[in-house]
């Protein structure tokens, strides 16, 4: 009896568990609506479970129990379909199963941290690296190339006379400037002939390019003038602004050719160095002013045929350029004037050394390795030769020996260099 009732009482707990779980998978009617028209209803009814009781009281093994599962189809249905809904029932709950593992595998990956960012894609027009940058850029230069070449050979056909030009002057300066550096650091070795030869070689070179180009009286720009280039453009006012530049250069080098003429009784190596330098200083403000005139008229003459709102705006640009333009001569000014001091009080760098002192320094100058010639000694009692010592600071503000300051300022142009700065503005 008491086996009995345990049965009876585990049947019933079965039975409500069974009740719940069908209830459980009805679908709700918010849920039928959608699927109503398939035609397959699956419904879970619990039976009332029969169980001999003898032959489980006799044997005492595990208890058995059935739950049986209905499924009802629609009326057009044959028999048949019913073992095709329970393949379709089994990959349905298969694939189930499978996207939710794929799902935990997903999850599972994503919640790990990237470790590579993903590559910007370089067409996209959005990238995110300087590097895809310059590659876009790069890309863009190498897809251009050949219009950037036709534009080239057109502009250098339709300018091919100023072009070469200016490869000219430029390569005359650059030859000119190293020749005269060379004799300069030549001292009283420097040759009279070499320097006879640039001074006329610069000379016939301005007198070739003013007879070239004598309609456009380029030569009134030496003095602050304007040309007689009709119509003043901009392309023409660059180009009558850079020949004169280099006009210029060319007039001040063959001063300093001249200074190297000269005997060397009457212009010692110290005062010829001053001297190249002075003159480079005055060559610098000559060419800051001469572009003024010109750049003025432009400005203001440019916009003066579209009425007077278009004078004022030229005026006011004018106005504003001249502004500048004397801001940037006054710090050349003040540089101007250091030089003029320099140039007549001359540079106190040290003082004539005795024979006792340059004995005691072995009577050989550490830069020339030679006997001392004017010696003198330096604010640190170290001595060297006067020309040694000079062209030493004409690049170098300290001892040679025990790096003491000497000088406050480098003179670097006192080894005859001119500045290849091309002042256009």
């Amino acid at each position: 009896m008491k086996l009995r009732v345990q049965n009876d009482r585990s049947d019933s707990r079965r039975a409500l568990k069974l009740r719940d779980y069908s209830t459980a998978m009805q679908p709700d009617s918010s849920e039928r609506g959608p699927h109503a028209g398939n035609g397959l209803s699956l419904t879970l009814q619990p039976e009332p479970l029969t169980r001999a009781p003898a032959p489980a009281a006799a044997t005492g093994g595990p208890e058995s129990s059935e739950v049986r599962v209905s499924m009802t189809g629609g009326p057009g249905e044959s028999s048949g379909g019913a073992s095709s809904r329970r393949s379709r029932i089994n990959s349905h709950s298969h694939s189930h199963s499978h996207s939710h593992g794929h799902n935990r595998v997903q999850h599972h990956s994503n919640s790990e941290p990237e470790l590579d960012p993903p590559d910007a894609d370089l067409d996209s027009g959005e990238p995110s690296t300087s590097l895809s940058e310059l590659r876009c850029l790069f890309r863009w230069l190498q897809k251009s190339l050949p219009f950037l070449i036709i534009l080239c050979a057109k502009l250098v056909m339709q300018h091919a006379l100023g072009l070469a030009v200016g490869v000219g002057l430029f390569t005359t300066f650059l030859y000119v400037n190293k020749n005269i550096q060379t004799q300069v650091f030549l001292q009283d070795r420097h040759s009279k002939l070499q320097c006879m030869w640039l001074l006329l070689f610069l000379s016939s070179s301005t007198l070739l390019l003013y007879y070239t180009f004598f309609t456009q009286t380029l030569y009134h720009c030496l003095i602050l003038l304007s040309p007689t280039i009709e119509p003043l453009g901009f392309w023409e006012i660059l180009w009558a602004v850079g020949t004169t530049n280099f006009i210029i250069k060319f007039f001040f080098m063959g001063i300093k050719c001249l200074i190297l003429l000269l005997p060397s009784s009457l212009v010692t190596y110290r005062t010829q160095g001053r001297w190249l330098m002075l003159t480079e200083e005055l060559g610098q403000v000559h060419q800051a002013t001469a572009p003024v005139p010109l750049w003025f008229r432009y400005l203001v003459a440019y916009q003066e045929t579209d009425g007077a709102s278009a004078l004022t705006v030229g005026v006011l640009l004018a106005l504003l350029y001249l502004i500048l333009k004397l801001l940037g001569l006054y710090s050349q000014w003040t540089s101007l004037l250091k030089t003029v001091r320099m140039f007549l009080g001359g540079e106190h760098t040290g003082t004539a050394a005795t024979r006792g002192q340059c004995s005691e320094a072995g009577d050989v100058c550490p830069i020339c390795q030679g006997e001392y010639r004017e010696p003198r000694a330096l604010l640190c009692q170290h001595i060297f030769c006067d020309e040694c010592i000079a062209l030493w600071f004409n690049r170098e503000k300290s001892c040679p020996l025990c790096r003491t300051v000497i000088t406050e300022k480098v003179y670097k142009w006192r080894d005859g260099a001119t500045s290849p700065h091309l002042q256009i503005y």
